[in-house]
Protein backbone atom coordinates (compact mmCIF):
# COMPACT_ATOMS: atom_id res chain seq x y z
CA UNK A 1 0.00 0.00 0.00
CA UNK A 2 1.62 3.13 -1.08
CA UNK A 3 -0.92 5.19 0.28
CA UNK A 4 1.24 7.49 2.55
CA UNK A 5 2.98 8.89 -0.62
CA UNK A 6 0.16 11.44 -0.08
CA UNK A 7 1.48 12.51 3.45
CA UNK A 8 4.47 14.06 5.06
CA UNK A 9 4.07 11.71 8.36
CA UNK A 10 6.88 11.34 10.44
CA UNK A 11 7.31 7.80 10.85
CA UNK A 12 5.99 6.63 13.99
CA UNK A 13 3.12 9.26 14.28
CA UNK A 14 0.35 7.07 15.91
CA UNK A 15 -1.43 9.65 17.60
CA UNK A 16 -4.67 10.70 14.82
CA UNK A 17 -7.30 10.21 17.46
CA UNK A 18 -5.88 13.56 18.83
CA UNK A 19 -5.51 15.02 15.71
CA UNK A 20 -5.25 14.13 12.07
CA UNK A 21 -2.09 15.45 9.75
CA UNK A 22 -3.19 16.67 6.50
CA UNK A 23 -2.60 15.53 3.07
CA UNK A 24 0.05 17.44 0.89
CA UNK A 25 -2.71 18.75 -1.24
CA UNK A 26 -4.56 19.78 1.44
CA UNK A 27 -1.34 21.47 2.73
CA UNK A 28 -0.55 22.96 -0.50
CA UNK A 29 -3.95 24.70 -0.78
CA UNK A 30 -3.74 25.86 2.53
CA UNK A 31 -0.29 27.51 2.10
CA UNK A 32 -1.65 28.97 -1.22
CA UNK A 33 -4.56 30.56 0.57
CA UNK A 34 -2.49 31.80 3.31
CA UNK A 35 -0.07 33.44 0.81
CA UNK A 36 -3.09 35.09 -1.04
CA UNK A 37 -4.37 36.40 2.57
CA UNK A 38 -0.76 37.86 3.30
CA UNK A 39 -0.40 39.34 0.26
CA UNK A 40 -4.09 40.40 -0.41
CA UNK A 41 -4.09 38.92 -4.17
CA UNK A 42 -7.59 37.36 -3.60
CA UNK A 43 -11.22 37.80 -3.14
CA UNK A 44 -12.77 35.86 -0.26
CA UNK A 45 -14.93 34.26 -3.07
CA UNK A 46 -12.60 31.47 -4.07
CA UNK A 47 -11.73 30.23 -0.64
CA UNK A 48 -15.46 29.85 0.57
CA UNK A 49 -15.74 27.49 -2.36
CA UNK A 50 -13.81 25.30 0.23
CA UNK A 51 -16.94 25.26 1.92
CA UNK A 52 -19.53 23.87 -0.86
CA UNK A 53 -16.73 21.18 -1.62
CA UNK A 54 -16.11 19.97 1.96
CA UNK A 55 -19.70 19.81 2.70
CA UNK A 56 -20.59 17.62 -0.43
CA UNK A 57 -17.51 15.08 -0.03
CA UNK A 58 -18.86 14.68 4.05
CA UNK A 59 -22.29 14.13 2.58
CA UNK A 60 -20.32 11.29 0.22
CA UNK A 61 -18.46 9.92 3.06
CA UNK A 62 -21.28 9.13 5.28
CA UNK A 63 -24.15 8.63 2.14
CA UNK A 64 -25.97 11.85 2.97
CA UNK A 65 -27.47 14.82 0.61
CA UNK A 66 -25.28 17.55 1.16
CA UNK A 67 -28.90 19.45 2.32
CA UNK A 68 -28.68 17.52 4.93
CA UNK A 69 -25.50 18.40 6.08
CA UNK A 70 -24.55 21.67 8.25
CA UNK A 71 -20.90 22.75 8.93
CA UNK A 72 -19.38 24.38 12.04
CA UNK A 73 -16.12 25.16 14.06
CA UNK A 74 -16.88 22.65 16.81
CA UNK A 75 -18.91 19.49 17.48
CA UNK A 76 -20.07 21.14 20.81
CA UNK A 77 -21.92 24.26 18.77
CA UNK A 78 -23.89 21.71 16.99
CA UNK A 79 -24.95 19.46 19.52
CA UNK A 80 -25.93 22.85 21.47
CA UNK A 81 -28.03 23.55 18.11
CA UNK A 82 -29.91 20.14 18.30
CA UNK A 83 -30.54 20.58 22.00
CA UNK A 84 -33.14 23.48 20.92
CA UNK A 85 -35.21 20.31 19.92
CA UNK A 86 -35.59 19.19 23.43
CA UNK A 87 -39.00 19.77 25.30
CA UNK A 88 -38.60 21.43 28.50
CA UNK A 89 -38.09 18.50 31.22
CA UNK A 90 -35.93 16.13 28.55
CA UNK A 91 -34.53 13.11 29.48
CA UNK A 92 -31.08 12.16 27.53
CA UNK A 93 -29.45 9.47 28.01
CA UNK A 94 -25.18 9.06 27.60
CA UNK A 95 -22.96 6.75 28.58
CA UNK A 96 -21.31 7.00 31.82
CA UNK A 97 -17.63 7.88 30.24
CA UNK A 98 -18.04 10.18 27.51
CA UNK A 99 -16.61 13.20 25.95
CA UNK A 100 -17.72 16.28 27.32
CA UNK A 101 -18.71 17.84 24.09
CA UNK A 102 -21.07 15.41 23.76
CA UNK A 103 -22.83 15.81 27.37
CA UNK A 104 -22.35 19.42 28.58
CA UNK A 105 -24.77 20.51 25.86
CA UNK A 106 -27.32 18.20 26.99
CA UNK A 107 -27.08 18.95 30.38
CA UNK A 108 -27.55 22.78 29.71
CA UNK A 109 -31.15 21.72 28.57
CA UNK A 110 -32.05 18.84 29.50
CA UNK A 111 -31.75 16.24 32.36
CA UNK A 112 -29.13 13.81 31.59
CA UNK A 113 -29.01 10.20 32.85
CA UNK A 114 -25.89 7.86 32.73
CA UNK A 115 -25.58 4.29 32.05
CA UNK A 116 -22.55 1.61 30.49
CA UNK A 117 -21.49 2.53 26.98
CA UNK A 118 -21.80 -1.44 26.21
CA UNK A 119 -25.54 -1.55 27.94
CA UNK A 120 -26.97 2.07 26.55
CA UNK A 121 -29.69 0.61 24.56
CA UNK A 122 -31.51 -1.57 27.85
CA UNK A 123 -31.50 1.63 29.84
CA UNK A 124 -33.62 3.24 27.02
CA UNK A 125 -37.11 3.75 27.89
CA UNK A 126 -40.68 5.36 26.91
CA UNK A 127 -39.23 8.50 28.90
CA UNK A 128 -36.47 8.62 27.02
CA UNK A 129 -36.13 11.90 24.66
CA UNK A 130 -32.83 11.22 23.37
CA UNK A 131 -29.43 9.15 23.45
CA UNK A 132 -26.45 10.84 22.85
CA UNK A 133 -22.93 8.78 22.26
CA UNK A 134 -19.92 7.99 20.54
CA UNK A 135 -19.73 5.74 17.50
CA UNK A 136 -16.49 5.74 18.88
CA UNK A 137 -14.94 5.75 22.38
CA UNK A 138 -12.06 8.53 22.19
CA UNK A 139 -9.83 6.57 25.20
CA UNK A 140 -10.74 3.08 24.39
CA UNK A 141 -11.54 3.21 20.51
CA UNK A 142 -14.16 0.84 21.49
CA UNK A 143 -17.49 0.92 19.34
CA UNK A 144 -20.75 1.71 20.28
CA UNK A 145 -23.84 -1.48 20.14
CA UNK A 146 -25.31 0.63 17.54
CA UNK A 147 -27.31 -1.83 16.29
CA UNK A 148 -29.21 -2.34 19.99
CA UNK A 149 -29.33 1.19 20.59
CA UNK A 150 -31.38 2.10 17.31
CA UNK A 151 -33.44 -0.92 17.87
CA UNK A 152 -34.68 0.52 21.72
CA UNK A 153 -34.77 3.55 20.12
CA UNK A 154 -37.46 2.98 17.70
CA UNK A 155 -39.22 0.86 20.20
CA UNK A 156 -39.34 4.02 22.56
CA UNK A 157 -39.47 6.97 19.57
CA UNK A 158 -36.32 8.34 20.99
CA UNK A 159 -34.00 10.65 19.34
CA UNK A 160 -30.42 9.57 18.28
CA UNK A 161 -27.72 11.53 18.45
CA UNK A 162 -24.28 9.97 17.61
CA UNK A 163 -20.63 11.84 17.58
CA UNK A 164 -18.73 10.54 14.94
CA UNK A 165 -15.45 12.28 15.65
CA UNK A 166 -13.57 9.48 16.25
CA UNK A 167 -15.81 7.37 13.28
CA UNK A 168 -15.59 9.50 10.36
CA UNK A 169 -12.60 8.89 8.35
CA UNK A 170 -12.16 5.35 8.41
CA UNK A 171 -15.28 3.70 10.06
CA UNK A 172 -18.37 2.86 7.24
CA UNK A 173 -21.02 4.60 8.46
CA UNK A 174 -24.78 3.92 7.93
CA UNK A 175 -27.42 6.85 8.80
CA UNK A 176 -30.54 4.51 8.82
CA UNK A 177 -32.54 5.36 12.11
CA UNK A 178 -29.52 8.11 13.12
CA UNK A 179 -31.51 11.66 13.53
CA UNK A 180 -27.99 13.30 13.94
CA UNK A 181 -24.58 12.80 13.48
CA UNK A 182 -21.90 15.38 15.00
CA UNK A 183 -18.02 15.35 13.80
CA UNK A 184 -15.00 17.47 14.57
CA UNK A 185 -13.27 17.22 11.32
CA UNK A 186 -9.34 17.49 12.83
CA UNK A 187 -9.12 13.88 13.61
CA UNK A 188 -9.85 11.01 11.20
CA UNK A 189 -11.08 13.90 8.33
CA UNK A 190 -7.41 15.33 9.17
CA UNK A 191 -9.01 19.04 8.66
CA UNK A 192 -7.58 22.01 10.61
CA UNK A 193 -9.27 22.44 13.84
CA UNK A 194 -12.09 24.81 13.01
CA UNK A 195 -14.33 22.73 10.70
CA UNK A 196 -17.31 20.32 11.77
CA UNK A 197 -19.88 18.71 10.17
CA UNK A 198 -23.36 18.01 11.55
CA UNK A 199 -25.98 15.59 9.63
CA UNK A 200 -29.54 16.63 10.95
CA UNK A 201 -32.45 14.53 9.30
CA UNK A 202 -35.38 16.57 8.61
CA UNK A 203 -37.56 15.11 11.24
CA UNK A 204 -34.78 16.23 13.50
CA UNK A 205 -34.71 19.66 11.81
CA UNK A 206 -38.64 21.06 12.30
CA UNK A 207 -38.06 20.29 15.97
CA UNK A 208 -34.85 22.74 16.32
CA UNK A 209 -34.06 26.70 16.38
CA UNK A 210 -31.27 28.34 14.63
CA UNK A 211 -29.86 30.05 17.45
CA UNK A 212 -26.71 30.92 15.49
CA UNK A 213 -28.51 32.26 12.82
CA UNK A 214 -25.97 34.58 10.77
CA UNK A 215 -25.66 35.97 6.45
CA UNK A 216 -24.30 32.30 5.70
CA UNK A 217 -27.42 30.62 7.20
CA UNK A 218 -29.55 32.25 4.22
CA UNK A 219 -30.88 30.72 0.92
CA UNK A 220 -28.34 32.65 -0.89
CA UNK A 221 -25.58 34.34 1.33
CA UNK A 222 -24.37 36.96 -0.94
CA UNK A 223 -27.74 38.51 -0.83
CA UNK A 224 -28.14 38.46 3.10
CA UNK A 225 -25.29 40.72 3.90
CA UNK A 226 -27.77 43.42 5.96
CA UNK A 227 -31.27 44.05 7.35
CA UNK A 228 -35.00 42.38 7.75
CA UNK A 229 -36.26 40.53 7.28
CA UNK A 230 -35.02 37.15 8.69
CA UNK A 231 -34.51 34.53 5.88
CA UNK A 232 -33.13 31.01 6.62
CA UNK A 233 -32.61 28.48 3.80
CA UNK A 234 -34.65 25.61 3.78
CA UNK A 235 -32.42 22.91 4.53
CA UNK A 236 -29.34 22.40 6.70
CA UNK A 237 -27.51 25.27 5.97
CA UNK A 238 -30.25 27.01 8.01
CA UNK A 239 -27.72 25.81 11.25
CA UNK A 240 -24.55 27.11 9.51
CA UNK A 241 -21.90 28.85 11.59
CA UNK A 242 -20.24 32.04 9.13
CA UNK A 243 -17.69 29.55 8.13
CA UNK A 244 -13.84 29.55 9.11
CA UNK A 245 -13.00 29.58 5.05
CA UNK A 246 -9.38 28.86 6.08
CA UNK A 247 -9.66 25.71 8.03
CA UNK A 248 -12.02 24.22 5.07
CA UNK A 249 -9.50 25.55 2.43
CA UNK A 250 -7.49 22.53 4.38
CA UNK A 251 -10.90 20.53 5.03
CA UNK A 252 -11.59 19.93 1.30
CA UNK A 253 -8.85 18.26 0.16
CA UNK A 254 -9.00 16.28 2.67
CA UNK A 255 -12.23 14.75 2.76
CA UNK A 256 -12.09 14.36 -1.33
CA UNK A 257 -8.91 12.03 -1.01
CA UNK A 258 -10.72 10.14 1.62
CA UNK A 259 -13.42 9.62 -0.49
CA UNK A 260 -11.10 8.55 -3.72
CA UNK A 261 -9.00 6.04 -1.14
CA UNK A 262 -12.04 4.60 -0.01
CA UNK A 263 -13.71 4.03 3.38
CA UNK A 264 -13.61 0.81 2.90
CA UNK A 265 -10.09 0.57 2.13
CA UNK A 266 -9.45 2.86 4.29
CA UNK A 267 -10.84 0.50 7.18
CA UNK A 268 -9.15 -2.56 6.15
CA UNK A 269 -5.59 -1.02 5.67
CA UNK A 270 -6.05 0.74 9.71
CA UNK A 271 -7.72 -2.39 11.26
CA UNK A 272 -4.73 -4.40 9.41
CA UNK A 273 -2.21 -2.22 11.27
CA UNK A 274 -3.97 -2.39 14.46
CA UNK A 275 -4.54 -5.74 14.99
CA UNK A 276 -0.74 -6.82 13.49
CA UNK A 277 0.43 -4.81 16.63
CA UNK A 278 -2.13 -6.69 18.81
CA UNK A 279 -1.29 -10.44 17.38
CA UNK A 280 2.09 -9.24 18.40
CA UNK A 281 1.24 -8.86 21.53
CA UNK A 282 -0.66 -11.63 22.19
CA UNK A 283 -4.25 -10.18 22.20
CA UNK A 284 -7.13 -11.01 19.60
CA UNK A 285 -7.85 -9.17 16.77
CA UNK A 286 -10.06 -6.33 17.42
CA UNK A 287 -12.51 -4.27 15.46
CA UNK A 288 -10.73 -0.60 15.78
CA UNK A 289 -7.48 1.08 15.06
CA UNK A 290 -7.37 2.71 18.48
CA UNK A 291 -5.32 0.73 20.86
CA UNK A 292 -5.57 1.22 24.66
CA UNK A 293 -2.28 -0.64 26.48
CA UNK A 294 -0.52 -0.33 29.85
CA UNK A 295 2.69 0.48 28.53
CA UNK A 296 5.73 2.82 29.30
CA UNK A 297 5.51 5.93 27.85
CA UNK A 298 8.70 6.54 27.56
CA UNK A 299 9.65 3.72 25.89
CA UNK A 300 7.35 4.51 23.49
CA UNK A 301 8.69 8.19 22.97
CA UNK A 302 12.84 6.72 23.02
CA UNK A 303 11.13 4.30 20.12
CA UNK A 304 10.14 7.36 18.34
CA UNK A 305 5.94 6.62 18.64
CA UNK A 306 4.12 9.25 19.21
CA UNK A 307 0.92 8.07 21.06
CA UNK A 308 -1.23 10.14 23.82
CA UNK A 309 -2.14 8.60 27.07
CA UNK A 310 -5.65 8.39 28.18
CA UNK A 311 -7.33 6.97 31.35
CA UNK A 312 -4.24 6.07 32.75
CA UNK A 313 -3.18 4.19 29.82
CA UNK A 314 -1.07 4.26 26.45
CA UNK A 315 -3.39 5.14 23.34
CA UNK A 316 -2.29 4.27 19.50
CA UNK A 317 -4.17 4.68 16.79
CA UNK A 318 -3.57 4.01 12.95
CA UNK A 319 -4.91 5.96 10.03
CA UNK A 320 -4.13 5.90 6.42
CA UNK A 321 -0.61 7.33 6.25
CA UNK A 322 0.66 4.76 8.57
CA UNK A 323 2.68 1.83 8.02
CA UNK A 324 3.82 -1.41 8.28
CA UNK A 325 6.78 -0.34 9.93
CA UNK A 326 4.97 2.57 11.62
CA UNK A 327 3.25 -1.17 13.59
CA UNK A 328 6.38 -2.88 13.79
CA UNK A 329 8.34 0.21 15.71
CA UNK A 330 5.29 -0.08 18.15
CA UNK A 331 5.55 -3.90 18.58
CA UNK A 332 9.56 -3.42 19.20
CA UNK A 333 8.49 -0.55 21.86
CA UNK A 334 5.86 -2.27 23.66
CA UNK A 335 7.89 -5.91 23.56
Amino acid sequence: MTWHTHWDARPGWLNTASYGLPPRTAYTELQTVLDQWRHGSSDWKPWDTSVTRARTAFAHLIGAPPTDITISSTASQINSAIATALPPRARVLVPDIEFTSNVFPWAMAADVHTAPAAHLADHITPDTTAVAFSLVQSATGELAPLTDILHAARTHDTLVIADASQACGWLPITLDGIDALVCAAYKWLMAPRGAAFGYLSPRLRRRMRPIAANWYSAPDPDTAFYGMPPRLADDARAFDLSPAWFCYVGAAPALELLTTLGIDAIHTHNLTLANHVRTGLGLPPGDTPILSLQADPQRLTAAGITAATRAGRARLSFHAYNTLADADRALEALT
